[in-house]
């Protein structure tokens, strides 16, 4: 039977040494940027989860599942992958192997990591011992400070693993017995691997030797990344477009992003008023990644308990360096703090920057010096692949390509009005 969600997720004990409702000490945020979000924090992703669980049950029961999650940066991909991991293995016996592909170009490194992710999962469970057999004498003792382990396969036998990729994890699933019934197979973060001839091939081969098979293999294969990475895949090899289930991620509404805020800061005895509620939303846009930054920094700008108006705007000046140095591309972060560019920003500031605009709009609204370096600017903010043209609206028509950008440049013109220009 496959899982379904509580109406609403249990609270989360207050830290040691400090009663539920009681004031928080400014080392302690409710919020968690960087990290993977807890499941406490999942808001309006019920949808998305089920569907992902549905199909790590029906692994679980011998049939192959494909599956492509999808949505724009920081908007809670590998935190939702994480928390099907969980799930995977408490509730349906599943291995969960969340493999990070970050910086990977070639067939043999993907499966490296794989391998290596299934020793580190494996270190001092109680089945410890049957992998160990099934990497036989490629286990390798590394580390500085205590013994940590390691996948060390030659690179002839890593490209062997590649071409017997199903066989070998069918006699993984054979070696782990029946305390495990089947497999989620989790590649992260596959921005490198995309764009690889030989990985759509390879993708579409495994799939096709699985599912072919005389004997099931109960494998959920997922793959993480952003949309135009999954388009890529097609053009490189078309046939994949119908091997994977889509399950995309998209923005909170304004209505759970205030949720979100109002719960959290609930969480450590702290109450937001609405009029900074609704600022606080508006500039988090719907992506987790944005609401945690802003949220741990209006968290320590507050001194009394209470978040207002004022607690919330010098909580999102300072979110704007935070997520600027943080999350944009360094290259994109300096050409957009550019003074030449702060008094546009300042116009699109307060057209509250939709995420489409046309030229003739914004020019209109413009100095005549800023009209000279209009072009510039909106030339420079292509090639950094900030904005694009929005064909379809016609000539003059841009869209940004994707939110974090076009928040990013709601926080800075937001800070640019507060004060002079740095």
């Amino acid at each position: 039977m496959a899982d379904r969600l509580p109406a609403r997720v249990p609270h989360t004990p207050p830290p040691p040494g400090r009663a539920s409702g009681a004031r928080a000490p400014k080392d302690y945020s409710p919020f968690t940027p960087g990290q993977p979000v807890p499941p406490e924090f999942f808001v309006g992703r019920q949808t998305e989860i089920q569907s992902l669980l549905d199909r790590i049950a029906a692994a679980a029961q011998g049939r192959l599942q494909t599956v492509f999650l999808t949505g724009e940066r920081g908007i809670g991909k590998s935190s939702l992958a994480a928390f099907a991991h969980v799930v995977a293995e408490r509730n349906h016996q599943m291995l969960g192997l969340h493999t990070f592909m970050g910086g990977v170009d070639t067939l043999e490194e993907m499966a490296r990591r794989v391998f290596d992710r299934l020793l580190k999962e494996s270190a001092g469970q109680g089945w410890w011992e049957r992998v160990r057999e099934f990497f036989g004498n490629r286990v390798r003792e590394v580390g500085l400070f205590g013994v940590s382990l390691e996948f060390g396969a030659s690179p002839e036998e890593l490209r062997r693993l590649v071409q017997d990729f199903a066989p070998a994890l069918r006699n993984l699933k054979h070696r782990l017995g029946e305390g495990h019934r089947g497999i989620l197979l989790i590649l992260d973060d596959i921005n490198g691997l995309a764009e690889l001839p030989a990985f759509a091939n390879w993708l579409k081969s495994l799939v096709d030797e699985i599912a072919t098979a005389a004997a099931p293999l109960p494998l959920c294969l997922a793959l993480v990344g952003l949309e135009d990475r999954r388009r890529s895949l097609i053009e490189l090899q078309p046939s994949l477009a119908r091997v994977f289930d889509l399950i995309e991620i998209r923005p909170w509404s304004d209505d759970e992003t205030r949720d979100f805020y109002r719960k959290t800061f609930e969480k450590v005895g702290i109450r937001v008023e609405r009029e900074a509620e609704a600022t606080l939303a508006r500039f988090a846009g719907g992506l987790p990644v944005l609401a945690h930054e802003i949220g741990d920094a209006v968290f320590k700008a507050d001194a009394d308990g209470v978040i207002g108006f004022d607690d919330a705007q010098r909580g999102l000046m300072v979110a704007a360096d935070v997520v600027g140095r943080k999350h944009l591309q360094p290259e994109v972060f300096r050409a957009l703090r550019s003074t030449r560019y702060r008094s546009i920003l300042r116009k699109l500031a307060r057209r509250q920057l939709t995420p489409d605009f046309r030229r003739g709009e914004l020019i209109r609204e413009l100095s005549e010096d800023e009209r000279k370096v209009l072009d510039n600017f909106l030339r420079k903010s292509k090639s950094l692949g900030v904005l694009e043209s929005d064909d379809e609206a016609g000539p003059g028509a841009y869209r940004f390509r994707n939110e974090l950008h076009r928040l990013y440049l709601m926080l800075e013109a937001a800070r640019a009005q507060r004060g002079p220009a740095a």
